[in-house]
């Protein structure tokens, strides 16, 4: 089989610093920080999030304890939780990274993504560039890989500690100690800390011990549909399957499968069905049933997966969530960032962004209070949740553009007449996507742009029937003829 790693017109070897988002000569350097003698941080989660704000914190000359359930990234074993193990790079993410001196380290473990790859049943795969501008683009990175980069540079600063396979089994929010569990024996300790971060995920415990007790606004929204994920193996001579360089997405009825690509000429794929009802995970339980429903739905993923049924059977079902809450802070004690104060449906790709930039601007926020830390916690969450609560919605909406849109004439068309006005005025207009996933404008204000130029669409739309209305109605009354049906 022919390598079919890269899209007709992309060089062999993508050039990323010269796309908007690809590696600059000059970065942050993690080693400015100040000496480890600040009030004792302690962060809950070794994610992404957690392990960049370790590293912030650290550069803030705070020491910062890191705990996390799992087993340490840097063995290679693993989180063992079947979670998604790629992430789409943006905007956002890459500012963070850069910040904290760690794009350039990343560059031979990134796929650059330039668009998306449709597949539709008996017709040929189309791509759609996700804008008009060559570097709009997207990089897929291993969850694994981008954990272990972080989790490497939070431990390289002075008076940072990790500690793995201990579960948080609880916070007093007023003293910040915290209660350990040994995720293997169930043993608990206590640990203090001058303040806690939770970036312990959508199911927070850190979250759920700050407000026990207290007025807090909870709202917990679960998608009907659920996920597993599939390999799209490299093919048998090197290289890949399809082309590499896209998100490749394979639309449904009731079905949806969207793939990353892999640097060894894989792809991670996840399919989405509902829960329920036909097709849906629960009525897929034997391999005659599942080959049969991909033969029907997705005949193209057949040829690429091998394994199709046994990998099926033996990953496990995922669900999908959205979390909106208040308040994302007690005092000076406690605060939450990433998925434990905003979790959102994977549809637009912004979570892992998102919850990087949170900490980014929780960093500002220290920075601008420094004797205050609770007036630091306030002012990050005002600043922050108007606008993850909107990257809520706009995840959910998306979801709906990937399953229909990508088969839809009329969202095909708005979509060229975005891209068409973002080529004629590339400072006046933006598509709704661009703002989100290729600019760090933040998401209330790329919403209300969006609808303004929305509005804008509808006018002219308005107008250009007006205007074709009239002039038939002109035409149709020729000098020296009356109207049908009236005396000369």
């Amino acid at each position: 089989m022919t390598d079919a790693s890269h899209l007709p017109g992309t060089p062999d070897t993508p050039d990323l610093s010269g796309l908007p988002g690809g590696p600059r000569r000059h970065e942050a350097h993690p080693a400015a920080v100040h000496p480890a003698s600040g009030d004792r941080a302690a962060v809950v989660g070794a994610g992404p999030a957690g392990s960049l704000l370790a590293v912030l914190l650290a550069r803030r000359g705070h020491p910062v304890d890191v705990y996390d359930m799992r087993p340490d990234p840097r063995d290679g074993k693993g989180d063992g939780e079947g979670r998604s193990i790629n992430l789409g790079l943006s905007a956002r993410g890459i500012r963070a990274l850069r910040h904290v001196g760690l794009w350039n380290a990343l560059g031979d473990r990134l796929v650059p993504m330039r668009g998306r790859m449709i597949h539709r049943p008996g017709r040929p795969a189309a791509f759609q560039a996700y804008g008009t501008d060559p570097g709009e683009i997207l990089y897929s990175v291993r969850r694994d890989e981008l954990t272990t980069l972080l989790v490497e540079s939070a431990a390289a600063h002075e008076g940072v500690r990790h500690l793995f396979g201990v579960r948080c089994a609880g916070v007093d929010r007023e003293s910040g100690t915290l209660t350990l569990a040994d995720a293997i024996t169930g043993e608990t300790r206590e640990a203090r800390a001058d303040f806690v971060a939770g970036a312990d995920g959508a199911f927070s415990a850190v979250r759920a011990a700050m407000q026990r007790g207290l007025a807090a606004d909870y709202r917990q929204e679960f998608l009907e549909w659920g996920y597993k994920e599939l390999t799209i193996p490299a093919a048998p001579g090197g290289g890949s399957r399809v082309p590499l360089e896209a998100l490749h997405v394979w639309p449904g009825e009731n079905a949806l499968i969207v793939a990353h690509p892999n640097v060894d000429g894989s792809l991670t794929a996840t399919l989405f069905l509902p829960h329920s009802g036909a097709p849906g995970f629960a009525e897929l339980a034997g391999e005659r049933d599942v080959t049969r429903f991909f033969r029907r739905t997705f005949p193209g993923v057949v040829d690429l997966v091998p394994d199709l049924a046994a990998q099926y059977a033996a990953n496990p079902v995922g669900n999908l969530v959205t979390i909106r809450t208040s308040r994302w802070h007690h005092a000076d004690r406690v605060v939450l960032a990433g998925d434990a104060a905003h979790a959102v449906y994977p549809f637009y790709g912004q979570g892992m962004n998102s919850a990087l930039e949170d900490c980014l601007v929780l960093d500002g926020c220290l920075a601008r209070h420094p004797g205050d830390r609770a007036a630091a916690f306030e002012e990050y969450q005002r600043l922050r949740k108007p606008h993850t609560d909107i990257l809520a919605d706009l995840s959910e909406r998306n979801f709906a553009d990937l399953r229909d849109g990508t088969r839809s004439p009329l969202r095909l068309a708005r979509r060229q007449a975005d891209l068409a006005l973002n080529r004629a005025f590339p400072t006046l207009w933006r598509p709704l996507y661009t703002m989100v996933s290729h600019t760090d404008m933040p998401y209330g204000e790329a919403l209300r742009r969006a609808r303004r130029q929305d509005r804008v669409l509808r006018w002219s739309g308005a107008a250009l029937a007006a205007g074709l209305a009239t002039g038939a109605a002109l035409a149709a009354v020729r000098p020296g003829s009356s109207p049908r049906g009236t005396a000369p």
